[in-house]
């Protein structure tokens, strides 16, 4: 693939922070309204594929380590699991944090939710390791189906793809 011009890649560049900051916030506040960690994810992984067509393959591929995706995967995973196994003197994912004070445990008012971000208990922390699994998880398929493209012309002789 070939990087586009300075303009679109220019306004790619700026966009894209958007679209990280925004799957960020959907993956946090998703106990509040619609989305979580799975959205938020999604949202942030296409921060990737949004870099791989502005500025090109090779140029991605300089400066992104697939190894800190993978790790951003393995973590979210242990999280997620440790998260589970956390509350399980009373039940596996029993909500251990919730009305205990502290970080994620505000206690609820009665009544509709009036966004208190602080207030879902494990919950939140679910949402964050799936949505850091999700960003791994995606970023990584995006780089992997990159390096695997291979195109091949009438002839049968293999073309090593857009990239000069």
């Amino acid at each position: 693939m070939e990087p586009l011009s300075i303009i679109v890649r220019t306004i790619c560049d700026i966009f894209a922070w958007f679209l990280a900051v925004f799957g960020a916030y959907v993956i946090i506040h998703g106990h509040l309204s619609p989305g979580g960690g799975f959205q938020g994810g999604a949202v942030v992984a296409t921060f990737m594929a949004l870099l791989l067509v502005s500025h090109g393959g090779k140029k991605l591929l300089s400066f992104v380590k697939p190894g800190l995706y993978s790790w951003a995967e393995t973590t979210g995973l242990l999280l997620f699991i440790g998260a589970g196994f956390a509350g399980l003197t009373t039940a596996f994912f029993y909500n251990f944090l919730a009305g205990g004070g502290g970080l994620f445990g505000a206690v609820v008012p009665a009544g509709a939710n009036s966004g208190i971000l602080n207030s879902s208990g494990t919950i939140a922390v679910m949402n964050m390791a799936v949505g850091l699994e999700v960003i791994g998880g995606l970023s990584l398929i995006i780089l992997y189906m990159f390096k695997g493209i291979r195109l091949y012309d009438d002839t049968g002789r293999e073309e090593t793809g857009h990239d000069r």
